[in-house]
């Protein structure tokens, strides 16, 4: 290794190392901070940014960058020293791209808005949060004219959670899909063979739930030794070190499935970030190729295995101990069923496979018109419940249940939406590969017996962290590009079967 390269890691872990105090104090004010230390945590998150980005952006920063480019001339370029630099070089733009100034004052108003966001949500009251959101999107409006982009401001903060990735692309993916969703959900809606959750509601001591959870996570391999389940508004999975990985789920007394899958969720991104490599710890390397690829790990683990009937026979005797009233007379192929009903839901995180994407949909285009004015913040309610109406068939009673939902606008997250489409379809593909690989697949799952699936994520995925653009990556652990195909053909596969159409 050239000197100047041991130095410029020395100097990247010094900074990740920061970058991961600052995370935890986001995931503490998430799960145990007191609400009165919201103004603190947000100076304490601003200063931590401050120092990060000053850091980063240096002109030692730079410097070390340069000479160990030049030191480094000839290596083989697919070597994690070549990627290492071509991944800093690409972050290294982007942010010298950004004042100091700014990327502090949105740490600093991202701590405030997340708090100004919980309280509306729960009194279901969007004025109380609108001047936080319209206050959020100045300063993302301009963190993209600061980035610089092409046709659309959503391609400047797009390309920070989805390198490569463009709008049009997007909505080109969106339009592609539509119409099989369209299809299939109108299909559904005139089966003769409608599907009954009731199973699903009744009483579960949330005790009980946090029991539950946590054996079938760990089960997965979701490693306890290393991380931890905790309870927040919104669930989520934060990372301080490969060794340091947290999930928070939400609990229902009244419904059982919400904790379970967000669980069989967060512990998908979890096992991600506890699967990259040791040797990139405190790297550019370390962590996920993208968000999109984040998504696939979470969803796969989520519905492709989770809503599965193999993982069904082997949840479902687990069901029946925990909760002997709800599941003790009833049978798999019930629960299965009731997993798996379509209906248009008005909760994302709760939202049936089918109609799932049309949330995100909606949430797209809405962030595509705040950026450019076409859409007012004061105008948005109405345009999300409009959009429920014609996509869903649903309106929202309220705020909480519409446009109040999600967190990601009172955290900065504009451009990350799309993400989660991008997830769905790599989640579709990986598994058509996995089964090739795998042909036993759906007996082990049924056994209980999850580590060969993960050690082919590990293999194929997981050990690449950043290393790869989220394309290659694609290539590399499926053998062709990112496709709808698979995510299509899954959906219609599935639900043919369960709907009998």
């Amino acid at each position: 290794m050239s000197e100047s390269l041991h130095q410029l890691k020395t100097r990247l872990a010094r900074i990740s190392r920061l970058r991961q105090a600052a995370a935890l104090l986001g995931w503490d004010q998430q799960t145990y901070m007191p609400p009165g230390a919201a103004a603190a945590r947000a100076e304490q998150s601003a200063t931590l940014s401050q120092l990060i980005h000053e850091m980063f952006v240096g002109e030692e920063t730079g410097r070390l960058l340069e000479k160990a480019v030049a030191e480094t001339q000839g290596v083989d370029p697919d070597s994690d020293d070549a990627r290492l630099l071509a991944v800093l070089r690409r972050d290294y733009d982007r942010a010298t791209r950004l004042p100091t100034e700014l990327v502090t004052e949105i740490a600093r108003h991202t701590a405030l808005a997340q708090e100004v966001w919980q309280r509306a949500r729960a009194n279901s009251d969007f004025a109380a949060f609108a001047p936080a959101l319209e206050k959020m999107l100045n300063l993302i409006r301009q963190e993209a004219e600061y980035l610089g982009y092409e046709q659309h401001p959503y391609n400047a903060l797009l390309e920070g959670y989805e390198p490569g990735a463009r709008q049009a692309e997007v909505a080109a993916m969106f339009a592609e899909m539509k119409p099989h969703l369209v299809a299939l959900t109108q299909a559904i809606a005139a089966s003769k063979n409608p599907i009954d959750d009731r199973l699903l509601y009744g009483h579960f001591p949330i005790e009980r739930q946090r029991e539950l959870t946590l054996h079938v996570v760990q089960s997965l391999g979701y490693d306890l030794q290393r991380g931890r389940q905790d309870e927040a508004a919104h669930p989520f999975c934060s990372d301080f070190s490969r060794d340091d990985v947290r999930i928070t789920t939400r609990f229902s007394p009244e419904y059982l499935a919400q904790a379970l899958y967000a669980s069989l969720h967060e512990a998908g991104h979890a096992m991600y970030e506890q699967g990259s490599p040791p040797e990139y710890e405190a790297t550019p390397l370390a962590g996920a190729a993208s968000l999109g690829v984040h998504e696939s790990q979470s969803r796969l683990w989520e519905n492709l295995v989770g809503r599965s009937r193999p993982f069904c026979a082997y949840l479902f005797p687990q069901l029946q101990q925990t909760f002997p009233d709800q599941f003790g007379k009833a049978d798999v192929e019930a629960y299965y069923r009731a997993i798996n009903k379509v209906e248009p839901s008005l909760i994302r995180v709760e939202a049936d496979e089918v109609t799932y994407n049309l949330h995100i949909l909606l949430r797209f285009e809405l962030e595509c018109d705040l950026l450019t004015g076409q859409l007012t913040v004061s105008d948005l309610p109405e345009a999300w419940n409009a959009r429920m109406k014609a996509y869903l068939g649903v309106t929202p009673p309220d705020d909480a249940h519409g446009v109040l939902q999600d967190i990601h606008w009172a955290i900065g997250l504009v451009g990350y939406f799309p993400t989660y489409t991008i997830g769905n379809l790599l989640s579709a593909q990986l598994w058509h590969a996995a089964r090739q690989a795998l042909p036993d697949l759906d007996a082990q799952i049924a056994r209980g017996e999850f580590a060969p699936l993960l050690g082919w994520l590990r293999q194929n995925v997981h050990r690449y962290g950043r290393k790869y653009l989220p394309g290659e990556l694609a290539v590399k652990a499926t053998g062709e590009p990112l496709t709808s195909r698979y995510y299509v053909d899954y959906l219609t596969a599935k639900f043919r079967d369960l709907y009998s159409l």
